[in-house]
Parts: C-alpha cells; structure tokens; sequence
C-alpha cells in the first residue's frame, strides 16, 4: 500500500474496488509551533483548578480550521466513501460508570427526570433509528496477526494486516477484529468500512508517542493517549506539531462509539467531523482536571449525532459543537444540525457542560440536550462566538439540568476566540436566535448569567424558565445586546429577559420547525418549578 504525503498528513483510503490513495488538501494551514497558552481566569474551583485554559492550537479541521497533527497517539480515521455503511466500535468495558456525587444532586436528578422525560421527535426519531450494533459473519483474533498485548511490542504492522485482510469481507456482510486482554502498543491504521473493532473489558490500546510515525490511531476499550508529554509541549512552547485528537472520524456514515474508556488525550477526545448518523454510548472519558483543550465529544460539521449516557471528567469542554472557522467555515458551508444529548454527567476544570463554538460559521443548528448533570464546573452552558464567524445558531433546546459547584451557570459570549488570519470579514456576524434553556436547577452557583451579544447584532428570542439556582454572587445576572423571555426564573433574571415567556409564541420548543407556540412547552410547567424550589431549598439547609 503505498502512502503520499501531503502538509505533513497521511490520510488512507480503503474502497472496495482497491487500495488507493487519497490526500485531500486542507483549507488552512498554520504552523502551530507558534501556539502559545493563554489563560482565562476566573474565580477557583473548589476541586483545586482556577480559571479556563485556552490555547491558539485548539481549532479542529471542520471547514477550514486548522490542519490535522503529522503525530502523536491514536487519531481515528473514518475514512472517504463510508456511506451507507457501518463503523462500530464496541467495547465489552464492563461494570458501572464509578461517578462519586453528593445524594442530594441525585435527587435532583432525579426529580428533573420525573418533571420532564418526554423526547421531542426531531431527536428521538433518527436516534431511533440508528442501530448500536451490528452483526458480523466473519472474526479473527489480533493476536493471529502476530499482536503481542505486553505493552512493549509495537503492533502497528499488526493491526494494519488485519484490517487489510478484513476488507475482503466488506461486501460478505463485514467482520470483526477482536482485542483480548492486554495492554496493545499501537501506531497507526485505517479503519474501515463493514468492520467492528471490539475490544475484551480488560484489553487496552495504547498510542505510541513516537514523532517518526506520521499517523497514530487507535480505537475501543480502553485508549490511553498517553497525553501528559503532549501537554508539557503546549505548555512550555516546545510544540512541532498541532496535538492530535485521540479519536477522529471524517466522512463516515453509520458510525457507532459504544462501551468505551478513553483517557489522557493529547488535543479533543472524540471527534466527528463532516459525518452523519454517528451514535456515542456508554462512553467514560477521564483526563486531568488541568490538561490543555482535551475536550470530550466535539460533533463538527456532522448532522444526526445521538450521544447519551456518557461520563466525561477532563479539562475543558464536556460536549462542544462546532461548524467552521470564520471565512473557510462560511465558504466551506457544512453545518451541524440534529444534534442530540442525553444522560449526560460531566466535571470540567476550564469550560463547561456543554457548549456550543466558538467556531461555528457553517451553522448550527436543531440541537436538543436533556438530562444533564454538570459538578465542580467552570461554566454549565456556554455558547461562543465572534465578530467574524457569520453562520448561525438558533434552534436550540437545553432543558432537565442539574449543577453543583459551578462558577457560572450560563455564559453566552458574541466576543470569544481568536481568527486563523486576518482575511475575515470583520462585518461577517454570527445570527444567534431561538434558544430555549429550562428546568435548571443548581446548587452553589457563582454566577447565574453572563449574556452578551454583539453591538449591531443582537441575540434575539433568548428564553429561560423554571430556572432555580442558589447563587453566590450579589449580581447574578449580567446582560447586554440580547432579546429574550423569562419565566420562573430565581434569582430574577436580567431585564432584557423580563418579558413573560407566556406573553410570546416564538420560543422555541426543540422541535423541528422554527419558533413555536411557548404556553404549552415552556410556561405551562408550574408544578415543576415548585418541586424545584421547595429541593433547592431543603438540600441548601
């Protein structure tokens, strides 16, 4: 098989009619041995990290951000031509996700999910529709392709063999490539298509750290990206190369993530980019509460992404969704659109529960999370953007939240982020409308808001209610440039919000049409507000 190099990437293609080639030239180039960190800091956390860490190297390649790394650990490619078919990652990992939290906040979990478990049909319907497993008719063994799991061995060679070799079934119905128990040092392969990558509950993959490999990856069980050196890099200046995402999948359809444990990313954790009908289950992400942009689940440019039941401890962003960059995301136009979350608990060192940009000029859009549990926080909900970016974000439904010990409970921010040059267009502005936040509850809370638009461009039709947050702060609300609605909201909330969420009918609802009618789907819920507050007030005694 022969491999062309172009800007430092090894991209592989694997159809059904031959082994070829593919290389396909990015949008923007940057030299990243120039990133420098940058902090935003803020109030302490009580688990012993201050402040937001952002880095210059933290865009993705979604539509013209920056180019993919030469190196590092355990980037999977889902790669060209995948549709129709199916990529699954299956991991028999086993036993319970081990999540220490107060009972109070289980409570109030579960009292959030008895107030409200209806699923809107614009999420549960193509969710349902995707299937998170898949049967094989052929299987081999890694270890018959001379993999040896002692954690020394490099078995790169092997892994590339199997697949190889597994491609033959592609059109037999596909195949399964098991890992047994061991731990797996690996360099990079290709996944491919019709094949199920399955790991034993005690097999781990582990990526090689070594630069002379240009394309690490690895995928299932448990992946140890080994990120620490990688971290060191960013933070002492030392960087040759953009830090690689430990799992990401570019034009795939059909791809499932299931049953797995990923840890010590060097960059972003899992990252779909440019897919469609991507299904994320079950899935534990763990990563030091300080390490640099090791965001949890990033959907980019992808459209029906379903993630739900999942545990992310990291440090940055739990789940963040993008769509390009300034003006290569605009020109290149793929957004991201039926977007959905549940059963989500999450801790983060330096960004928030879930959040959505700052890059985010292909659109983004119909997004829908529910059952969120966000402890020990910098933000809960977070949208970002700029002067510059363009593109949209509207239609978005963010309800059943439950947060403790987070500095601030929602942050929207129209003046985040840097620009990849200065070829953007400074009148480009982002269209931020119809986002819809409710049933939240939180306990020891910094801030309740901070939502501030953009001068010209207000954030229209912002709607929050039965919201009910003990606040710490004396000024917990802080608005400017925004138009919105409110309704059961404590403390009260800003005065650009103030008008009666009863009184309009363009509050969005998370369905699938623009604004609709909000007596039904949002004001009409008193009961739940007051089981909200009389908990809130029994767990702050």
């Amino acid at each position: 098989m022969r491999v062309a190099k172009v800007n430092s990437i090894f991209v592989k293609k694997i159809t059904d009619e031959d082994t070829k080639v593919v290389c396909r030239r990015h949008e923007v180039h940057a030299a990243a041995a120039a990133f420098k960190a940058r902090f935003l800091t803020g109030p302490e956390l009580r688990g012993g990290v201050g402040g937001e860490q952002q880095g210059r190297g933290r865009r993705s390649v979604a539509a013209g951000k920056m180019g993919r790394s030469a190196s590092g650990p355990l980037v999977l490619w889902g790669t060209g031509d995948i549709n129709e078919d199916q990529i699954s990652l299956l991991g028999f990992v086993g036993g319970v996700l081990r999540v220490q939290m107060l009972v109070f906040q289980a409570l109030l979990v579960f009292l959030i999910t008895i107030i409200e478990t209806q699923w809107s049909s614009v999420s549960g319907m193509y969710c349902a529709d995707m299937a998170s497993t898949v049967y094989r008719p052929h299987s081999v063994t890694i270890t018959e392709f001379g993999a040896v799991g002692d954690g020394v061995t490099l078995n790169t060679k092997a892994f590339q063999n199997a697949i190889f070799y597994l491609n033959s079934f592609a059109d037999k119905g596909g195949a399964q490539l098991f890992v047994p128990a061991g731990r797996w040092l690996t360099g990079g392969f290709s996944l491919i298509s019709h094949l199920t990558l399955s790991l034993d509950k005690d097999a781990v993959i582990i990526g090689s750290p070594c630069l002379n490999v240009a394309l690490l990856v690895g995928a299932n069980g448990t992946i140890d990206g080994q990120g620490a050196i990688w971290w060191d890099w960013f933070h002492n200046n030392t960087l040759n190369y953009t830090r690689p995402h430990l799992v990401e999948l570019m034009y795939s359809t059909n791809v499932v993530i299931s049953n797995l444990t990923f840890k010590n990313s060097p960059f972003w954790n899992i990252h779909p980019v440019y897919c469609s009908q991507v299904i994320v289950e079950h899935v534990t992400i763990l990563a030091p509460l300080n390490s640099p942009n090791t965001d949890g689940i990033n959907p980019d440019s992808s459209t029906n992404v379903c993630i739900s039941h999942c545990y992310v401890r990291n440090g940055d962003d739990v789940i963040v969704i993008k769509s390009g960059w300034d003006e290569y995301g605009i020109s290149f136009a793929q957004p991201s659109s039926n977007i959905s979350i549940s059963n989500i608990t999450g801790e983060t060192g330096g960004g928030a529960g879930i959040a959505i940009g700052s890059e985010m000029s292909g659109g983004i859009s119909e997004v829908r999370a529910e059952g969120l549990r966000i402890v020990n926080s910098l933000h809960g909900i977070r949208i970002k953007t700029a002067p510059g970016r363009g593109g949209y974000v509207r239609n978005v439904y963010i309800a059943n939240v439950s947060m403790h010990n987070v500095s601030m409970a929602i942050r929207i921010n129209g003046n985040y982020g840097e620009h990849p040059d200065n070829n953007y267009d400074r009148n480009a502005l982002p269209i931020i409308s119809n986002i819809t936040i409710q049933n939240v509850v939180g306990v020891d809370v910094g801030v309740a808001g901070i939502l501030e638009g953009i001068e010209g461009d207000n954030f229209s039709s912002i709607c929050i209610s039965n919201v009910s947050l003990s606040v710490q702060s004396r000024h917990p609300w802080n608005c400017s440039l925004i138009q919105g609605y409110s309704n059961s909201v404590t403390p009260e909330s800003c005065e650009q919000l103030r008008t009666d969420c009863e009184e309009t009918s363009i509050c969005y609802d998370g369905g699938s049409s623009l604004a609709v009618g909000s007596r039904a789907s949002i004001h009409n819920k008193p009961s739940a507000n007051i089981l909200l507050n009389s908990l809130l007030q029994l767990v702050s005694l």
